[in-house]
């Protein structure tokens, strides 16, 4: 990966649904380490949250949470 990019997630919401989505992406960074997200990713979302690198998201707002062993299927 190239030195000037940074690995994020990012949390958003898009304008034309309620579901609360994500997305890992390599944006640039300028010289104080913050990133820049282009206007072309931005438009159409509300940005929540910046995360550095990959996250794995276990749960969101509406989701339910299954413990460890429960069977994932949903009746």
């Amino acid at each position: 990966m190239d030195k000037s990019l940074r690995k994020v997630t990012i949390i958003y919401y898009s304008d034309t649904s309620l579901e609360l989505l994500h997305e890992v992406k390599c944006f640039p960074q300028n010289e104080n380490g913050r990133v820049i997200i282009t206007d072309k990713f931005k438009q159409d979302k509300s940005i929540i949250a910046v995360c550095e690198g990959e996250v794995d998201i276990l749960n969101r707002i509406g989701d339910r949470v299954l413990n460890q062993g429960e069977d994932r299927k949903v009746n």
